[in-house]
């Protein structure tokens, strides 16, 4: 009795996997494709670029304190000593602090990522969800980084339609 409600449990499962419609895309690949993206991401490099030379000065300031403060420590009278480390543990603490500015979570880069790549994004994603609803189409896999798909039929793949959606050739 038991193997016979397995096997129905099986089949039923089968019976509605295959109903549904589904497809893949990649939009890694989809997003490559498009200029305005390309061009967002020139942009964000070119501002981390010019947020870590900030940074990578300060620090370097920083690290040339330290060495000066190194050879001059035995030297110095216990109030100078302690005042000079002080000044090290506050420009320290200045180099963190525009680190994590610049890179932190929700820092400059997030937040010019968020407006330059973002509504990219959106729109890939709008047309995305406009092959779904046109196709009739269950769900859609991403196969571009986090989700690992083991076998994607190529038939399956719909980046090139997303692409010829948004105009791209």
């Amino acid at each position: 009795m038991k193997k016979v409600m397995f096997i129905a449990c099986l089949m039923v499962l089968a019976l509605a996997s295959q109903a549904q419609r589904y497809a893949i895309v990649d939009t890694k690949y989809i997003l490559d494709k498009l200029p305005e993206y390309k061009e967002a991401q020139k942009k964000l490099d070119q501002f981390s670029e010019q947020w870590q030379k900030e940074v990578d000065g300060k620090q370097s300031i920083l690290d040339k304190m330290y060495k000066d403060f190194e050879a001059e420590q035995v030297m110095l009278s216990p109030e100078l000593k302690k005042k000079r480390e002080d000044e090290l543990f506050v420009r320290e603490k200045e180099v963190r602090d525009l680190q994590r500015k610049r890179f932190g979570f929700e820092g400059d880069l997030f937040k010019k990522r968020q407006e330059l790549v973002k509504p990219i994004q959106d729109k890939v994603y709008n047309a995305i969800q406009k092959l779904a609803v046109n196709r009739s189409l269950d769900f859609i896999l991403d196969k571009s980084e986090g989700i690992t798909v083991i076998f994607a039929d190529p038939k399956l793949d719909r980046s090139e339609d997303i692409l010829k959606d948004l105009g791209v050739k």
